[in-house]
């Protein structure tokens, strides 16, 4: 009598258990799709990924729900006072049907994301590029003028002067050598002259030729254009092969739980049809 209640109550747990799960999984997937935009590639990568990474929870729900049924059916005769195989086979074989279609669309929809995103990377560096050139531009037709020469001479010369009294008073040049606020290219004139005095005149030189800043600063864009692609492109094929096959291994095991399961219950169906009535 008391295995008879065990079982029972098991039995019983587990198919709530699996229920649950299921449920939860069901409640999840209708508030995936508020706010509703089917047109959005944003929305739809978003729910491929919520809806895959929550799609272990209704295959765990319907392992639970069979073994609760199994331990039922195991212990008594009697057919179980709730047989929720069928419905939990169809929603396994709809489920696998679900996330084999999800496989090619969320690939798909993250390489064309991956693409707009890579065309507004080389957008924004293509106008950041003619921006400092236009900069560059009007800032070197200003120093092509008298006052221009004479502003650019007079900044040379205060900057020399800055850097020629640290480099002379041993303790400023340890200072600024340690001082965090000191920008690394100072430090690293400073060490330069240090150890050449006409290293000084040749930094500041270069530090204010416009081609030498144009060529310099291009090459940061373009660097940080690079760096911005790989990452765009690192992003989409981890985030497909992650959640695609991801997708792909769920519909494969919801296709042979669902199509197996019904394929066995339409058997035992038939069979039972053909067996012929006593007389």
């Amino acid at each position: 009598m008391v295995n008879r209640f065990t079982s029972v109550s098991t039995a019983l747990t587990l198919k709530v258990v699996g229920v649950v799960l299921i449920l939860s999984f069901l409640l999840d997937f209708l508030l995936l799709l508020f706010p509703f935009l089917p047109t959005d590639r944003t929305w739809q990568i978003g729910l491929a990924t919520n809806l895959v990474d929550r799609g272990i929870v209704p295959l765990v729900g319907l392992g639970i729900l069979f073994a609760g049924h199994w331990i039922e059916s195991a212990d008594s005769d009697r057919p179980p006072n709730l047989d929720l195989r069928f419905p939990a086979l169809v929603l396994a074989s709809i489920l696998g049907l679900m996330f084999l279609l999800i496989f090619p669309l969320h690939l798909n929809n993250v390489n064309q994301a991956k693409n707009q995103t890579v065309t507004k990377i080389n957008e924004d560096a293509e106008q950041a590029e003619r921006q400092l050139n236009n900069q560059l531009s009007q800032l070197q037709a200003q120093l092509n003028t008298e006052q221009g020469k004479a502003q650019l001479q007079q900044a040379r010369n205060q900057t020399k002067a800055q850097l020629t009294e640290i480099l002379n008073d041993e303790q400023k040049y340890k200072q600024a050598l340690a001082s965090p606020q000191v920008p690394p290219a100072i430090k690293e004139v400073l060490k330069k002259a240090k150890a050449d005095p006409k290293e000084l005149d040749k930094a500041i030189e270069k530090q204010t030729d416009i081609e030498g800043l144009r060529t310099q600063q291009i090459s940061q864009v373009r660097q940080r254009k690079e760096e911005a692609e790989k990452q765009a492109k690192d992003n989409a094929w981890k985030s497909g092969l992650r959640t695609g096959i991801s997708s792909l291994l769920l519909s494969i095991g919801y296709i042979i739980i669902g199509w197996t399961g019904l394929k066995g219950m339409g058997t035992l169906q038939s069979g039972q049809k053909k067996t012929p009535a006593p007389r």
